[in-house]
């Protein structure tokens, strides 16, 4: 199988509409493609599970690859590089602190003890996106529901994990926001200590949690500087290839 120049991990369906907008701009000088999984609703949450899927599948390209992924997905593909560092190119994480386990559910979770679930999933939308109208508020409100359902997720109501860094052996990107209540900048400064030459920690002004969606360009443009500062030459400079989806698994 022909090897693209990076992966886009997913592990949330509902909330992958938010990635659109960064594939697109990285579609434009390079190949990008998304690798899917979706966490069956009938067993415990793995993410043993979903290493050895994407293991699977990065294993039939013909070169390592660039990974990235928002949340959730850069915990996997944080774990994935730890254990299979010989088939990553470089490692970008968007919105993961040092403490790479905290996504949204965490917050979730933590607040919903003292927090009716309705009045809590509208307290999670004006965090994570700010004020709303009340059709898009409704609208978010449900995304958020069916992640909580159907997301791969370390976290739940009984129990919630702390993930500590530790050195990747592969290049590194950090990349968050400075208004992200999930993963303030106290998180996401907190990776100097692990950061190697050639290792890169960026923030957005503003965006929030979910800032690639909002701020597309500035972070499509820096990935794209960062990989070509690894290996200038590979990207595949295609002004009209868009980006591909990977089997769903």
């Amino acid at each position: 199988m022909t090897s693209p120049d990076g992966v886009w991990l997913n592990t949330s369906p509902s909330l992958q509409c938010f990635a659109h907008p960064l594939l697109s701009y990285l579609s434009r000088q390079a190949t990008v493609t998304q690798w899917n999984y979706q966490q069956n609703q009938d067993k415990a949450c793995s993410f043993d599970e979903a290493i050895i899927q994407l293991h699977q599948y990065i294993h039939l390209l013909e070169q390592p690859v660039h990974l990235i992924g928002h949340s959730t997905s850069g915990l996997l593909g944080f774990l994935y590089t730890r254990l299979y560092p010989n088939t990553v190119k470089s490692l970008t994480l968007l919105a993961v602190g040092s403490d790479a386990a905290i996504d949204w559910q965490a917050h979730y979770y933590t607040h919903r003890l003292f927090m009716n679930r309705e009045k809590l999933f509208k307290t999670m939308v004006y965090n994570l996106f700010g004020y709303q109208d009340q059709q898009t508020l409704q609208d978010l409100v449900t995304l958020l529901e069916q992640d909580l359902e159907c997301s791969l997720s370390p976290h739940s109501l009984f129990k919630q994990i702390s993930i500590q860094p530790g050195n990747i052996p592969v290049p590194l990107m950090i990349y968050g926001s400075n208004d992200d209540p999930i993963v303030d900048v106290d998180a996401l400064q907190s990776w100097n200590t692990w950061l190697k030459e050639g290792d890169c920690l960026l923030t957005c002004r503003e965006g929030r949690h979910f800032f690639h969606f909002f701020q597309a360009p500035q972070v499509g443009s820096q990935i794209l500087k960062f990989w070509q500062s690894i290996h200038p030459k590979c990207l595949a400079m295609s002004q009209t290839n868009l980006y591909q989806a990977a089997p769903k698994t």
